[in-house]
Formats: structure tokens, C-alpha cells, sequence
């Protein structure tokens, strides 16, 4: 149950998934070889003017166009899903080989504070209240550089492989939302625990991400709409503010467990 902040961050977060990401995603779900029209949609439908015998010669092509496509953004997720993991397990396996100082209730006190004010950062972040998480991104670009050229070799992305392999590059973009997620996934303790954590926020994202890369630009701009980034930002933000009025109150009720971050003792 601890992991259902993290997984709520993640859908509600994943508004700015689909301006990051979403294009990407999209370009990707058309990316298996078709033909002619269907090209230009991921299911591609019949003319209302064909008749029954031309519109049943295009149902399998586009049951299969279909199939390819859900592969392909299946894929491309899987892989980011497993870079999260895989950053997490660093991140906890690293805050768990300090373990010594991580049993001091200080130190603890202080990761939980951090942990969120980054979720507030990151509400803010969505709101576009506030853009401090941008030059944390910034920042990340200098190991964005280094992957970058790892990409090429991947595109044009015909295949389930190529894929995954390039969602798994792509989960190292620059991202402030993932790195405040990553801080909590530093103080879970254990590789393991961290790894959860990173893949919790990550199936948070899924269903948005799902969504994009088969419906498309249509779904990216609804999801652009101030109204949304605000609402959602306000979710990520309430989960923050909770939290912080937890620290300060002291207050330990199990249902608090459900809807704030916690520091394993």
C-alpha cells in the first residue's frame, strides 16, 4: 500500500509524460511497415462509400496493423518501465549501503521532508506554477549526452526489439518528475525497494503512454489543457503537503500510510 502515492504520482504525473514522451510514443505506434492509407492512422478504417467485399479484405490488414502497433508501444514501454527499475535499484542500492547512517531517525526525519517537497516540486512542475525541477533536467542532459548516440542505430523502429531497446534508452532522458520519484526510491533502503518504487511510478505512467500511442496527437492535446496539467498537479501536490503535515503533526493513523510517502524504519 505504500506504493500507491507513488503509483497515483505517476498517473496523475503522466500528463507531462504525454508532452514529453507522447510524440515519441505516437511516431512509434505507426512505426511497423504498412501501406497506403495505413499510414496515416494506427487502425485505419474503411471508406463508409466500400462495399462489404472490399471493406472485408481490409479487416485483416488492419487487425494486423493494429496487433503491430500495440506491440511495438508495448515494447517501447517495457523497456522504459525497466530503465525506471533499473535507476532505482541503483539509487536504493546505493542509500542501503549506508545503512548505518540510514537507522538514524535524523537522517530519516530529513529524507521523508525531502521526499515531499519534491512530490510539491513536481505539482508545481505540472501546474507550470513553478520550473525548478527544469534545471534539474538540465542538468541531467549532461548523461543524456552520452546515450543520445545510442539512439541512432535504433530508428526507424520496425521492430518489438528495436523497440524495447529504445524505450529503455529513453527512460534515462532528462526528467525532474522521475528524479523526485528516484529520491524516494534512494531512501527506500534496498535495491529491491527501490526498484518497486521506480516500477510503481512507472505503471502509474503506462496507461496515459498507452493511450498516446494509440490514439495520438489528439489525446496529447486535451492533455495539454491548462485545466488538466493544474488538476493534476494538484493531486501530485496534495500528496506532498500531506505528507509534510504528517511530519510535523507525528501523526502515525494507517490510513495516512496510504496516501503519503514513507522511509523504511
Amino acid at each position: 500500500m505504500n506504493l500507491l502515492p507513488i503509483l497515483l504520482a505517476g498517473l496523475a504525473g503522466s500528463v507531462h509524460c504525454a508532452g514529453m514522451c507522447g510524440g515519441i510514443v505516437s511516431a512509434f505506434s505507426v512505426g511497423a511497415p504498412r501501406s497506403g492509407a495505413a499510414r496515416a492512422r494506427v487502425i485505419p478504417i474503411a471508406p463508409a462509400r466500400a462495399g462489404a467485399g472490399m471493406a472485408a479484405s481490409m479487416a485483416a490488414p488492419d487487425v494486423r496493423a493494429a496487433a503491430a502497433a500495440a506491440g511495438h508501444v508495448l515494447a517501447y514501454n517495457a523497456g522504459r518501465i525497466g530503465s525506471y527499475m533499473l535507476a532505482g535499484a541503483m539509487a536504493g542500492g546505493l542509500a542501503g549501503s549506508v545503512a548505518s547512517l540510514a537507522r538514524m531517525s535524523s537522517l530519516q526525519l530529513a529524507g521523508y521532508w525531502m521526499a515531499n517537497l519534491m512530490l510539491v516540486a513536481m505539482g508545481l512542475y505540472l501546474m507550470d506554477a513553478w520550473h525548478g525541477l527544469a534545471r534539474i533536467e538540465a542538468a541531467g542532459g549532461v548523461l543524456w549526452r552520452r546515450v543520445q548516440p545510442l539512439v541512432k542505430p535504433l530508428v526507424p523502429m520496425d521492430t518489438p526489439l528495436k523497440a524495447l531497446a529504445l524505450g529503455g534508452l529513453w527512460g534515462w532522458v532528462p526528467c525532474g518528475m522521475v528524479y523526485s520519484v528516484l529520491l524516494t526510491a534512494m531512501l527506500s533502503g534496498s535495491a529491491l525497494d527501490g526498484a518497486l518504487v521506480m516500477g510503481a511510478f512507472g505503471l502509474g505512467t503506462l496507461p496515459m503512454l498507452l493511450a498516446m500511442g494509440m490514439a495520438g496527437a489528439r489525446l496529447r492535446q486535451y492533455l495539454q489543457q491548462r485545466a488538466v496539467r493544474v488538476a493534476c498537479g494538484l493531486l501530485v501536490l496534495g500528496f506532498g503537503l500531506l505528507g509534510m503535515a504528517r511530519a510535523m503533526s507525528g501523526s502515525q493513523h494507517a490510513w495516512l500510510d496510504i496516501l503519503c510517502l514513507t522511509v523504511q524504519p
